[in-house]
């Protein structure tokens, strides 16, 4: 086996590496969108705990099932033989893994630092209000499981590389079915809590918009690398695919008409009382909270206009122009 994988690693096909490389610059590119959305509003909320330790716990069993694929092996040990170039080339299918457990990794760690901050950028009406939400504890056993299970996936990939080389071929299928079927209900929570939410919160649609369709060409990237006996490998993109292709119909379905809505609703001037045409000694009944009064610039104007009437009959010292004390100006 090995001496036929160094022939095949010795044949580059061009096609096939560039697609490769396109594959990583789009991972990391879609990954990049996620990680920015979630810094950018400054919290994880509408991203499902659960989403997220699926996702990790596939990707750990996933990164650990390419590098215990008998051909996996077998293409890390031809590049004794090979040129760097056609090494790399053969490598590429690990390398693309390796990026996508790297980058959700990210996400777990991000979805921990910004879990529900106090002083996240974001809209009132898209605050979770659900007593059901995920607690800081639930956050944690999260991240404790989802350390717990890759811990477990390297120490036994590790026993049997050591110990029993033979049965790696067979550990190497559990990994791919265990991804398979985490990767299979992955997405159930995350399509519940948007549904619930009825928006997208901190996920981010151009990434799913970006890794739907890349999902099915990765696939169809592994399929050509390692054929129908890498079927554990390659399979569980297609049904990430799917499932993602559904939150993200879901997600365009419930923005698009609040974006439609807002880009309708015209905007309330900026209001700034040192731009105010004129000074008035102290914030009145309406210049204190002129938003709630006035929305266009004539209106500023009436209601101001209106103060100042109100502060020229006024005897209290609160509204009187001219300092404290009874003006004496009726």
């Amino acid at each position: 086996m090995m001496d036929g994988r160094c022939d095949e690693l010795r044949k580059v096909g061009y096609t096939n590496f560039f697609v490769s490389i396109l594959i990583i610059i789009g991972i990391l590119f879609s990954y990049l969108l996620q990680h920015y959305r979630i810094i950018s509003r400054g919290t994880s909320e509408g991203i499902s705990p659960y989403f997220v330790l699926l996702g990790v716990t596939s990707a750990n069993s996933q990164f650990g099932n390419i590098l215990v694929l008998p051909q996996s092996r077998a293409d890390i040990g031809c590049c004794k033989e090979v040129s760097p170039f056609e090494c790399a080339a053969g490598l590429l299918g690990i390398a693309q893994i390796g990026v996508q457990w790297i980058c959700f990794g990210i996400i777990l760690v991000l979805f921990l630092v910004f879990f529900r901050r106090e002083d996240a950028d974001v809209d009132e009406d898209e605050l979770e209000l659900d007593p059901d939400q995920p607690t800081w504890r639930t956050a944690i056993g999260v991240a404790v499981l989802c350390l717990v299970h890759g811990l477990f996936v390297v120490i036994i990939s590790a026993s049997f590389a050591l110990g029993a080389p033979d049965y790696l071929g067979a550990w190497a299928n559990v990994l791919g079915i265990m991804s398979a079927a985490l990767a299979a209900i992955q997405y159930l929570p995350q399509i519940w809590i948007t549904y619930k939410l009825k928006h997208a919160g901190s996920l981010s649609i151009p990434m799913m918009c970006v890794q739907t369709p890349g999902g099915f060409l990765f696939a169809g990237s592994l399929a050509a690398r390692l054929g129908w006996a890498g079927w554990s490998s390659w399979g569980v993109y297609v049904l990430t695919a799917v499932m993602q292709g559904i939150v993200l119909t879901m997600a365009i379905g419930y923005e698009w008409p609040s974006h439609q809505a807002r880009s309708l609703t015209p905007e309330r001037p900026a209001y700034s009382r040192r731009t105010t045409p004129r000074g008035l000694p102290s914030p009145g009944p309406y210049s204190a909270h002129l938003q709630a009064y006035a929305e266009t610039q004539e209106e500023i104007e009436q209601a101001l206009d209106r103060e100042s009437v109100q502060g020229l009959g006024e005897n209290q010292p609160l509204l009187a122009p001219n300092g404290i004390g009874s003006s004496g100006v009726r």
